[in-house]
């Protein structure tokens, strides 16, 4: 087998993202044949031992996707030390080994996918593939429209970030509260619970629905399972490098408009051959030539020797 950059095996092997992974080189946890690496350093996965923290990496496991739904005060970060918090990758058999792809805040819950694949997991997380992540959120009051207006063109939080812009959209009412559902390109950390602060609003419930093309569907809180074999195509497909996502509307509220193109209808495009012509001044378009600059000159002169003679 050819040689191929470490943090890719390693990511392949389930340590997580490309970025993850380089990590760990430059933290100085990674040993190809008990000698330390250096990042962009390149090795064969089937001749060279590779270890991290002095655990074999075996890069051709068999790869796993998990979909998950965390329910709330769930970490989706592995503990430290004295840290008793329950993990998703606590919830999961075989979590430990797997990385987590669309991190949730302690308190918020819905769709978490675990993969050993790292390159899904880094397709998936890396800001510039700029993949969607729907989530339904309940608010503690009615957004005006003004408030709406602000959160869908993105604004700066107390950190300094600028949000990018959002797809937001009212669903309901809940009492004194309101659901909306917002559509986000990026993952700043609890962006939406900070983005609703900024507006003057209270967020009391956030559920992820979606991550790219993978729904939550009827999971129900707490359960896993594994995803399909056509989910899993599906999913790779969708995020595979190259390929532009616009945000997935939502066709099952609002059916489509046909335009057939008839009188009644004001979207109606015109052809230059509609127009209706008229012959005087289709004439004098083709006879009437624009003066060089030299001939107005000369025009000027003649007018002004007219005038004085006049005087």
């Amino acid at each position: 087998m050819t040689e191929e950059r470490i943090q890719k095996i390693l990511a392949r092997a389930g340590y997580g993202s490309r970025r993850s992974c380089e990590e760990l080189i430059t933290s100085d946890r990674v040993r190809v044949n008990g000698k330390p690496v250096i990042l962009g350093q390149k090795a064969d996965s089937q001749s060279d031992k590779i270890t991290v923290d002095g655990n074999i990496v075996h890069a051709e496991e068999a790869s796993i996707y998990i979909a998950y739904n965390k329910p709330r005060f769930v970490l989706c970060d592995k503990t430290i030390g004295d840290d008793t918090r329950r993990t998703v990758f606590d919830m999961v058999e075989g979590g430990s080994n797997l990385a987590v792809v669309g991190r949730l805040d302690f308190e918020s819950e819905g769709l978490v996918i675990l993969t050993n694949d790292g390159d899904l997991v880094n397709r998936l997380t890396h800001p510039r593939y700029q993949h969607e992540k729907e989530y339904r959120v309940l608010l503690a009051s009615h957004p005006d429209a003004k408030q709406l207006e602000v959160w869908r063109r993105g604004v700066v939080l107390e950190d300094g970030h600028r949000t990018s812009p959002a797809n937001v959209t009212v669903e309901s009412n809940a009492g004194k509260g309101t659901w909306v559902r917002v559509v986000l390109k990026e993952g700043h950390k609890r962006q939406i619970r900070e983005t609703a602060k900024m507006t003057g609003l209270f967020v009391v419930k956030l559920i992820r629905t979606r991550i790219a093309t993978l729904r939550l569907g009827t999971l129900k809180s707490g359960e896993s399972r594994k995803l399909t074999p056509e989910e899993i195509s599906v999913i790779k497909d969708t995020t595979r490098p190259g390929r532009k996502i616009g945000f997935v509307k939502d066709m099952s509220k609002k059916p489509s408009r046909k335009i057939d193109g008839n009188k009644s209808d004001p979207r109606k495009t015109y052809k230059k051959s509609d127009r209706k012509s008229d012959p005087k001044t289709d004439e004098t378009r083709k006879t009437y030539k624009r003066p060089t600059k030299g001939e107005d000159i000369n025009k000027k002169e003649k007018s002004t020797t007219y005038k004085k003679r006049l005087g």
